[in-house]
């Protein structure tokens, strides 16, 4: 039923007389002329569009609350929405020409007034895909938001990507080693609205199990370190006098690292963000472990209330309260990215997501400090340093149970000439460059937790 009501559905299949009449009559609502503004309607005051490789948001904020429906259609595929209590307005007929040409998921967007007071969209769909149609409350400097998440159907495995953005590098081989031998009885956490794949394995005989000596040995493949810029999409972080936002500064920094790291001879980083997209904080976490990585590094740029608050500093998980009060209100803003984002709570598993992130041990925050020590000790000698020890506090995007986990605050991006500082790529450079070493220092040092486990 909801079928018949698509406006203008080309490629639909004929499926009798009486759908094909209801198809024209919805065809011809589709087109007709704007209805006047109704007295209390609504009215949409941005749309934003977030491709990315792994889904795209759209999201339109309005002034107040509205209520909307939602389903897919194949042959083409599209992704019909109704707006409910809203009139069409210039703004929300900017969205066909927002959606950009290299969009994966979305091909076009048609806009109309299909009932005097539902506006529908029809996202026209280059693959088929599994929606997540939510709204927000106002927060910050967003008013009410319609966001609507287009996932794949089948998500990308971030191990298989690795060893495709590999190319040619002989260390692709070990990479593709450890995924054709993960345990199959080892349970991988999914990404919200998303179904990962199970990694490739070779079939195994029904034969009596190898000889440990035989077994594949973790300590083969390359040291691999997760980047997590922070933010991202909705959320921008900081923002600086000079409009300089925190998510493009940390961006761009992660950028350099992993080229950093890419280029050591027994090492690989991989980014749970490479573009301007929001990432929940579970699932940045979920992502490093679904690599396996051995290291998660989150990456920002402070803020404070005062302008003259300048420094570096480096964090690690506690689990009993912040080292400092400043630590404390530090956790807490990082925490909130979720809600700025915009997260779907009523779309993931909210008792494996907390069971994900109340799983940390003493060992990982152990060596979460060592780690922190070196990288601050190398920052130090870059840029003046904030606290001049690891600081620690309960931030979520660090509660990984098995991997050593640090956030490091780049710089105070509210300080203006810390601010002008992080804008400049040859201080950037040097930021990467210091953690690098610090990152170096850890692994020579002592074996990493991920291995020894």
């Amino acid at each position: 039923m909801a079928d018949d009501s698509c406006p203008s559905p080309s490629g639909t299949s004929p499926a009798g007389i009486s759908r094909r009449r209801l198809i024209t009559t919805a065809g011809s609502l589709f087109i007709l002329p704007v209805i006047p503004t109704l007295t209390h309607a609504a009215t949409i005051v941005a749309v934003r569009t977030w491709p990315a490789d792994e889904y795209t948001r759209v999201t339109l904020e309005m002034d107040s609350e509205l209520k909307a429906e939602h389903f897919t259609l194949d042959n083409p595929d599209r992704l019909v929405v109704d707006i409910q209590g809203l009139s069409i307005n210039a703004t929300i007929n900017n969205l066909v020409s927002k959606i950009k040409p290299n969009d994966p998921y979305i091909g076009s967007v048609r806009v109309a007034q299909n009932r005097p007071d539902v506006v529908r969209l029809v996202l026209d769909l280059k693959q088929p895909i599994a929606p997540q149609v939510f709204t927000l409350k106002p927060i910050g400097e967003y008013k009410y938001r319609l966001v609507l998440d287009l996932y794949p159907k089948v998500a990308q495995d971030p191990l298989l990507a690795i060893m495709n953005e590999a190319d040619q590098d002989p260390l692709a081989e070990v990479l593709e080693e450890l995924a054709q031998n993960a345990p199959p009885d080892v349970p991988v956490p999914s990404v919200p609205g998303q179904k990962l794949p199970p990694v490739a394995k070779q079939p195994r005989a029904p034969a009596a199990p190898p000889p440990i000596a035989s077994e594949p040995r973790r300590d083969n493949r390359p040291i691999l370190v997760a980047l997590d810029p922070g933010h991202g999409g909705e959320d921008p972080g900081a923002i600086g006098r000079n409009g300089t936002r925190e998510k493009d500064i940390v961006l761009s920094i992660a950028r350099r690292l992993k080229k950093l790291i890419d280029a050591q001879p027994n090492m690989r980083a991989y980014l749970t963000r490479d573009n301007d997209y929001f990432v929940p904080l579970h699932v940045r976490v979920q992502k490093a472990r679904r690599v396996k990585a051995d290291l998660f590094i989150s990456i920002h740029a402070d803020a404070w209330i005062k302008p003259s608050a300048r420094g570096s500093s480096v964090f690690a998980l506690s689990q009993n309260g912040a080292t400092s009060a400043a630590a404390r209100w530090m956790a807490k803003r990082e925490n909130d990215a979720d809600l700025i984002g915009g997260v779907d709570l009523g779309s993931h598993n909210k008792q494996v997501a907390k069971v994900l992130l109340d799983l940390s041990t003493a060992a990982q925050i152990n060596d979460s400090m060592r780690v922190g020590d070196r990288v601050l000790g190398e920052i130090g000698k870059i840029n003046r340093l904030h606290k001049k020890s690891v600081e620690r506090a309960g931030f979520a995007v660090l509660k990984a149970p098995d991997i050593p986990s640090i956030l490091v605050e780049t710089a105070f991006i509210s300080n203006p000439e810390e601010e002008r500082l992080l804008r400049s790529p040859a201080h950037q450079d040097k930021i990467a460059r210091a953690m690098l070493t610090g990152i170096s220092g850890y692994f020579a040092s002592s074996p990493a937790l991920a291995r020894r486990a």
